[in-house]
């Protein structure tokens, strides 16, 4: 695939500088995500950075899954994100688990406690806390931190054999507790935790910490380029200090780059997971979801995710991006491959009176104007129709060109009608609309003897098929950047909830929809582009993702 994303960017300006120096021999990169929940588009653009950049310094990229914490992670997320790498364009070089390192890990950190650079704690978790100090005070030293080396060891080696409780040991790195940077001192590298692993199953009870088995890993597997977010900036000197001094043979290099942020969009994992555990959403690929595959679901490519992302640069900043650009390159990816047709979302009846009863004809249209190559589609048309609830007013306002009573529109790629009277329930709600047509008018016959200043769209009501059609906004309100809801004092995250984030309306579609699949991508004339849903489409009725509208007021800087 072509990689735009390469770019002048100041981490491919690092590594084109090592290369050169001879500093390294090749790249080598790694997308290192945890296995405790599905990936979103924050996670893709570390894809694309990572997979991008070693591509075309014809390198390798790792997948590796940083499955330390058996109790948060799962194989089904597993399987879920090689899905997702897979879906994006990416093919990873190798395909590792933190956990294939255990052992060695567990060699590594026997080789810190022998040169006295870690130590067996007996505090609690809390205490641990309180020891550390604050951003103004330094910590002060565990009583455990004098042990010797030979009972270091030993007490390691009976947390590995389970003969303590979880949480009655840890094993901390000895650096300094007086640091001004938090993570340097005395950090934990090594919990308890007696929980069946999904991929190493009870062989184990003691399970390194991110921050210790991480810059191991990357070691391990000869990473040379460590790219994360700005939020590990403050880890990397403990990155650095645990390669150090556990003696690995190569030293990678951690680059932070800034996270990609959405507007009005969740991306913590933690969260999205409380939108799905407590159904607020429908499961980790619901279409309101930033989730790589809530995105393909609603009708995303992977081809518009690419160059959004490419789009949106390399930087050190954690700005939010506006969604609507991400808006903008799906339609932009879609304007010439998707379909045109048309569809009612709202039907509203209209019988054409003077149309000969039981009698029917096919018009043809183009299926995309700006891709002629894409042939023709037959519609049929016959006395009865449906049009959109919106299409008709009994009292308009001034400029309103649709249907009134007297008034006269076009019918897309059919005829003129005229509006002559209308038929209301009980309720007093409009059901049925009589009108007449004009046979002289037919789309493309050159007709010239009046214009007419509305055209509106419509479906056959005798031979259409029903559909189900979901519309989508915003799933939390008033919010810019996700950092606001952390700060957020009166309001919980939950209360930002857009309660009508989800419109779901029954219509009708062209006749010639009846053979669409899961993930077959239409435009509909005036509603937007759509996605056949792959979770609820029946043979019987699909269902329509509204991707987005067919508009948008996103403006580029200049």
């Amino acid at each position: 695939m072509e990689n735009k994303e390469t770019s002048s960017n100041f981490i491919k300006t690092i590594m084109q500088e090592d290369l050169l120096s001879g500093k390294r021999d090749e790249i080598i990169t790694r997308f290192p995500p945890e296995p405790n929940g599905y990936l979103h588009i924050g996670h893709a653009k570390s894809i694309a950075l990572n997979f991008g950049l070693a591509d075309e310094f014809k390198g390798k990229t790792n997948l590796r899954f940083d499955d330390t914490n058996p109790l948060k992670e799962d194989q089904e997320y597993v399987d879920a994100i090689k899905e997702d790498v897979k879906w994006l364009g990416f093919d990873w070089d190798g395909l590792h688990f933190a956990s294939d390192y255990f052992e060695e890990m567990y060699e590594r950190a026997i080789v810190l406690i022998k040169k006295g650079l870690a130590y067996v704690e007996d505090l609690s978790i809390d205490e641990i806390r309180e020891y550390r100090g604050t951003l103004t005070e330094p910590g002060k030293e565990s009583p455990s931190r004098s042990r010797s080396v030979e009972e270091n060891l030993a007490l390691f080696e009976q947390m590995k054999e389970g003969k303590f409780e979880n949480g009655e040991k840890v094993l901390r790195a000895k650096i300094d507790m007086s640091s001004g940077n938090m993570n340097m001192r005395d950090p934990v590298l090594y919990r308890i935790s007696h929980t069946t692993h999904h991929n190493t199953g009870d062989t184990w009870c003691i399970y390194p910490m991110y921050a210790f088995a991480h810059p191991l890993e990357d070691a391990i597997e000869g990473v040379t380029h460590s790219i994360c977010t700005t939020e590990f900036e403050e880890q990397r000197p403990l990155y650095n200090w645990v390669v150090e001094n556990t003696d690995m043979p190569v030293q990678p290099q951690q680059i932070e780059f800034g996270r990609l942020n959405l507007t009005n969009t969740v991306m913590s994992k933690r969260k999205l997971k409380q939108l799905v555990d407590e159904n607020v959403v429908d499961g980790w690929d619901d279409p309101r979801l930033p989730t790589i595959s809530g995105l393909r679901r609603r009708g995303f490519t992977p081809e518009a995710i690419r160059e959004f992302i490419y789009e949106t640069g390399v930087s050190k900043g954690n700005g939010a991006v506006d969604v609507q650009m991400l808006e903008h390159y799906i339609r932009e990816d879609l304007k010439l491959k998707a379909p045109r047709t048309m569809s009612v979302i709202r039907p509203l009846k209209v019988v054409i009176t003077n149309y000969p009863e039981g009698e029917s004809e096919m018009l043809e249209a183009e299926i995309n104007p700006e891709n002629p190559e894409m042939g023709t589609r037959q519609i049929p048309f016959s006395r009865e129709i449906y049009i959109e609830q919106e299409d008709f007013m009994e009292d308009p306002p001034k400029k309103y060109h649709r249907l009134y009573p007297g008034n006269e529109v076009r019918l897309k790629h059919a005829y003129f009608i005229k509006c002559e009277d209308f038929v209301k329930d009980e309720e007093g709600n409009v059901v049925e609309l009589h009108c007449t047509y004009d046979p002289e008018t037919k789309s493309g016959s050159g007709f010239t003897g009046r214009k007419v200043k509305g055209t509106i769209h419509w479906v056959d009501a005798n031979d259409s098929k029903p559909a189900e059609f979901r519309l989508y906004d915003s799933l939390i309100l008033d919010m810019e950047d996700e950092e606001e809801l952390e700060g957020a004092e009166e309001k919980t995250f939950m209360d930002l909830v857009n309660p009508n984030s989800l419109e779901v309306l029954q219509g009708f579609v062209e006749s010639n929809m009846n053979d669409v699949k899961a993930q077959d991508k239409f435009q509909f004339f005036r509603h937007g582009y759509f996605n056949v849903d792959p979770k609820h489409t029946t043979e019987e009725k699909p269902v329509f993702n509204r991707i987005v509208s067919l508009k948008s007021s996103f403006k580029f800087k200049k």
